[in-house]
């Protein structure tokens, strides 16, 4: 519909790209394989007839052109609201609700509770950290809930695990602040805003080693190799900092600062409203 549009009305067509559409190949009843090879064509197909792709890191522009996409691709991260997320302050009563004392180690993942988001591998990291105190706290919610609850109760952590499931944006601040460190297991990103988020409230952040990963955390944070053992022993060496990951703030201010990015997406759209008038 937006290409028969934008062909209709004479309008430049901007496709936004932040979904890799062949890692959500289990939800469909087909043969895998050829589920991702019809989900890459479609995302070829339908970017090459843009006159712009907006990507968030420079991995996903390398995994276009890997598919054959030619057309020009501008990396523009999305933004965050960074003193929104920079303004959580440490609640007690919080983490008494999460049965965690002032020394207890919190271990954060925000989340949709989803296969294609690896969540098992945070309680299997969990579970091989061995600290009998240390607890993993799971906000957001999804259609893997009950797997994941089986998972941890067969790794004997059911009680050192929390769900709370969604939890208002608002809210948010407040929990990043209250917790000691943070675990991203997903390997299917296109770019995983919650890093930002993560790092603008200051929490050392732990998460597997992807090229996405990699451009969003820009050398902060720990990147392992994707292993429950890999990623509790990052958990562990993130838990042993005593202090917060501040200067993060800084890195975060400029690269996902939402006023900042869009306005580079409004300037793009300027660009290409221009030269189609001129053209």
């Amino acid at each position: 519909m937006g290409v028969r549009y934008a062909r209709q009305l004479s309008l430049p067509l901007v496709f936004t790209y932040h979904t890799q559409l062949e890692e959500y190949a289990h939800y469909l009843p087909f043969e895998r394989a050829t589920t991702r090879r019809a989900a890459s064509t479609l995302t070829r197909t339908y970017a090459n007839l843009a006159q712009t792709v907006i990507v968030p890191t420079p991995a996903m522009e390398d995994r276009l052109r890997s598919l054959g996409v030619i057309v020009p691709i501008v990396v523009i991260p999305s933004g965050i609201d960074v003193a929104h997320f920079a303004g959580g302050k440490r609640s007690a009563a919080l983490r008494a609700r999460l049965g965690a004392g002032e020394g207890t180690p919190l271990v954060l993942l925000v989340s949709r509770l989803a296969k294609e988001k690896n969540i098992a591998l945070a309680i299997e990291a969990l579970a091989a950290l061995r600290d009998t105190e240390a607890r993993l706290v799971l906000a957001g919610e999804g259609p893997e809930r009950a797997a994941l609850v089986a998972a941890a109760r067969s790794a004997g952590i059911d009680d050192r695990v929390h769900f709370l499931g969604h939890v208002p944006r608002e809210q948010l601040p407040e929990l990043y602040a209250s917790c000691d460190a943070f675990c991203f297991p997903s390997v299917t990103e296109t770019q995983g805003i919650v890093l930002a988020e993560a790092l603008v409230a200051g929490l050392p952040v732990v998460a597997v080693d992807t090229p996405q990963t990699r451009d969003v955390l820009c050398g902060a944070g720990l990147l392992v190799d994707p292993s429950g053992i890999a990623l509790g022993e990052g958990l562990r060496a993130a838990l042993a900092v005593s202090s917060r990951e501040q200067s993060a703030v800084h890195l975060a201010l400029e690269r996902y600062s939402l006023r900042i990015q869009t306005a580079r997406v409004i300037q793009l759209y300027e660009t290409l409203l221009a030269e189609r008038r001129t053209a």
